[in-house]
């Protein structure tokens, strides 16, 4: 007499050391050419008495044939392409005067963000107005020289000496124009100082691209260094979304056509899938791409996503997503045979909370088990020892 079936315990001895045989079991059927994906794993025949079933309380559901597109349910995150980001920093050292925006706030490109009070700035601008002076000096060097080799009065040595000079006195003003221009000042009030000569102690920070206000890192009357944090600015159009797809699920990514986003009613498409799984939740990220529009969509924000999965052209099958079960990497179902069940493997496509759709080698109107798995595993590994 066949022994009762194995108890949960005894499936838990036996999961570390399962190994499913290369060979095909009795009763096994032909694979489709899908199988390969399953790295050819073989079905297995799990022998059990209708008495077993009943006892272990096996239930079973048809499969059923079907077309188009399937769905993939998943969590995500919303977050910021990080190519729209940018985070002000103070251009030089200085006391923080004013902040003149606020968080979630919306900012033009140039608008101004903040006041400095700077000494540096201060030393930078009499430093570049000095390397006006010289350059000017250089240059009427450079031309009284060339008027008198041209007659000449002086040798060609001493104007090419004073060619050098005035050179490098070009370069150094130059150079002093490009401290000015990372301090924060523009060309507009760069040309005012070396025009006016008029000193100016504050400045003001701009922002650099067009966005939204996502922090505000500084605090008025604060004195900060120079490359100091004042805010962070964020272009949230488009935007992205890190989904989190269980490793069994992820073989579905490569036949994604949309994404569907039923909290803003949008629709995106699946820009990225990630390579590394995570190993605290053995899920693979994946990243869709939305344009929201009026919709709000806040980075930070937990949002659930729809992932459609398109058939490919190729027969599916439709199970409940109870059948499904996740061993080894591999997913299966349950089949219904004669002389029990045979375990078939099988490639998810997509997934909702009551059905799956899989390829495999199935039929239609053939019953998977939906209810006792447990139970099937269990007999499954105590076929293998």
């Amino acid at each position: 007499m066949r022994r009762a079936p194995v108890p949960f315990l005894r499936l838990l001895a036996f999961g570390g050391l399962l190994t499913f045989s290369a060979a095909a079991a009795p009763g096994a059927r032909a694979e489709t050419p899908r199988a390969e994906t399953q790295n050819n794993v073989q079905p297995i025949l799990v022998k059990i008495t209708e008495d077993q079933m009943r006892v272990a309380g096996v239930e079973t559901q048809p499969v059923e044939s079907e077309s188009g597109m399937g769905e993939l349910v998943v969590p995500g995150v919303v977050a910021v392409p990080p190519q729209q980001l940018r985070i002000v920093a103070t251009p030089a050292a200085g006391l923080v005067e004013t902040l003149l925006v606020a968080v979630d706030e919306d900012v033009k490109q140039g608008a101004p963000i903040a006041t400095l009070k700077s000494s540096e700035l201060v030393e930078a601008q009499r430093a570049f107005l000095h390397a006006v002076s010289d350059a000017n000096l250089a240059a009427e060097k450079l031309r009284r020289d060339e008027q008198l080799f041209k007659e000449h009065i002086i040798a060609e040595r001493r104007l090419i000496v004073t060619r050098a000079e005035a050179t490098q006195a070009r370069s150094a003003l130059e150079e002093r124009r490009q401290i000015l221009s990372l301090a924060g000042m523009t060309d507009q009030e760069i040309e005012a100082l070396q025009r006016d000569r008029k000193l100016a102690s504050s400045l003001v920070v701009r922002a650099p691209i067009a966005g939204t206000i996502l922090q505000r890192h500084g605090t008025t009357g604060e004195r900060v260094q120079a490359s100091a944090p004042l805010v962070t600015i964020a272009r949230l159009d488009p935007i992205w979304i890190n989904l989190q797809v269980p490793l069994g699920r992820a073989a579905a990514l490569d036949n994604v056509d949309r994404v569907h986003l039923p909290s803003a009613g949008i629709d995106g498409r699946l820009i990225r899938i990630g390579r590394t799984v995570d190993a605290a939740t053995q899920s693979v990220t994946a990243v869709a791409e939305f344009r929201p529009g009026r919709s709000v969509l806040r980075p930070g924000q937990a949002v659930q996503a729809i992932l459609r999965v398109a058939g490919g052209g190729v027969t599916q099958w439709r199970v409940s997503s109870d059948a499904l079960v996740n061993f080894k990497n591999h997913n299966w179902v349950f089949v219904r045979t004669p002389e029990g069940f045979v375990a078939t493997p099988v490639t998810l496509l997509s997934e909702t909370p009551q059905y799956a759709s899989v390829q495999g080698a199935l039929k239609a109107g053939e019953r998977v088990a939906t209810r006792g798995l447990l139970t099937l595993l269990a007999e499954l590994a105590e076929a293998e020892r």
